[in-house]
């Protein structure tokens, strides 16, 4: 198995809608600048990458089957070999990892990962419908099932059981808008309280509209190579790029209906003792099991004993505000119930921002220092690519380069990790990006 590196990569700008550019040229949009960065030019990308893996969740927001081939077809890269990744909220995460098994393999030297979504082709009401035929559509959507109502329910059994309040997610949800100042990306760049995220309106209680992320259009491509793939670069462009290395890959899948899913003992990490979770019904509703598989794969690959401590940032799927609550436990970064605290305390927020809130322990680990899905929006086969991109930056210590700021620059990052969810935590994955030398 060869070493695998992310050495490039363009986001466009997510917003409501983009009628400007449908989905070719969107990607085409985040590619060029991927070009760009690396002072590459498109002859040479035509003649030096091996081959593509295209994300996108739905066929339905498109209404175009095999969209893909006609993305690689826009970008200049036919008659290269290509393929199309699907796995729901998870579809950028694993195109991710797809690209990672294909240069890792031997495959391909240089693989040009790219996904995006172009949800405002339909209507709001229509969009949650093609979304929720991500869950199981003989059980769970007959009778009403859509996600915001799920997550509601995980969420309540997460108070009943832990305590959790409703202040606490909103917490997540200042955090994150407030980030999204700082990142020209983000599709939500507001400055917004506890207050504002109650008083929003009401979709499944207790989630409001600020606890939730919006549909998106919005492509992302992040470029990776095999230690080969960086001196073919090198002999293209006359630079070697300041690569992120790939150290670890995970993923979990766990049953479509939550009432299949069996109650066991606790997955553990490395961190963590068995009487730390004596007497947990695991893992109910109120936690996801393919997460902490995920988690367990990621860091043992990774050499990773101690999330918390050797994590210098994340960037999780945060969908809902409960759910960012809820991963914070499934990575292990605190016990399963301490999520809420965890938030409180201020550990996943970024140590220079002024988010209007005293903490007593601001900027331990920062969490979606970008704005994650809540404040950038989720284009869904894009994001899993997104969150690569800006951890990608993060460790190249460039985040100033591409949104003009350092604000979210986390400083001397080494370390960081990615994490992509689909349906109710069916599948997850989590991947582990490290500065290169």
């Amino acid at each position: 198995m060869r070493p695998v590196y992310a050495v490039s990569g363009g986001v466009s700008k997510f917003a409501r809608a983009r009628p400007d550019l449908d989905f070719r040229g969107m990607v085409k949009e985040a590619y060029d600048y991927a070009l760009t960065d690396l002072h590459l030019t498109p002859q040479h990308a035509r003649e030096i990458v091996d081959g593509t893996i295209c994300s996108y969740f739905s066929d339905h927001f498109t209404r175009q089957l095999k969209a893909g081939s006609m993305v690689q077809d826009y970008l200049g890269l036919c008659p290269k070999p290509g393929k199309r990744i699907e796995g729901g909220g998870a579809t950028g995460g694993l195109a991710v990892q797809s690209g990672w098994e294909a240069v890792a393999s031997g495959r391909f030297d240089i693989c040009v990962v790219y996904g995006f979504e172009t949800m405002s082709r339909v209507n709001t009401w229509k969009g949650n419908e093609f979304i929720a035929l991500a869950s199981d559509t003989n059980f769970d959507y007959p009778v009403g099932g859509f996600y915001s109502g799920y997550y509601a329910m995980m969420v309540v059994r997460h108070m009943k059981e832990f305590g959790t309040t409703v202040e606490q997610m909103a917490l997540v949800s200042v955090k994150n808008h407030r980030n999204a100042l700082h990142n020209p990306y983000a599709q939500k760049r507001r400055e917004i309280t506890i207050e504002d995220v109650r008083r929003a309106e009401m979709v499944a209680w207790p989630l409001t509209m600020l606890d939730i992320c919006v549909m998106s259009d919005g492509a992302a491509v992040l470029i990776l190579c095999s230690e080969d793939g960086l001196n073919t670069l090198h002999r293209a462009t006359g630079r070697t790029p300041l690569p992120a290395k790939i150290t670890g890959v995970g993923g979990g899948l766990d049953a479509m209906r939550m009432a299949d899913r069996p109650h066991g003992e606790v997955i553990l990490l490395p961190h963590e003792r068995p009487e730390d979770y004596r007497g947990l019904k695991y893992p109910g509703v109120h936690s996801f099991r393919a997460g902490r598989t995920a988690a367990k794969a990621a860091y043992q690959m990774a050499g990773i004993t101690n999330p918390l401590e050797e994590l210098d940032f994340i960037e999780l799927h945060d969908a809902y505000t409960s759910s960012e609550i809820q991963t914070y436990e499934d990575m292990g970064l605190c016990r399963y119930g301490e999520g809420g605290k965890f938030v409180e305390g201020g550990m996943p927020f970024m140590p220079a921002v002024d988010y209007g809130v005293h903490f007593p322990e601001q900027g331990r680990i920062p969490i979606n220092p970008s704005g994650g899905l809540i404040a950038c929006g989720h284009p869904v086969g894009a994001t899993g690519i997104m969150q690569g991109v800006f951890a990608l930056w993060q460790l190249q210590g460039s985040i100033r380069a591409h949104f003009g700021s350092d604000v979210l620059q986390v400083k001397n990052a080494r370390r960081g990790a990615i994490h992509s969810h689909a349906g109710t935590g069916t599948y997850v994955v989590i991947s582990i990006l490290e500065r290169g030398d």
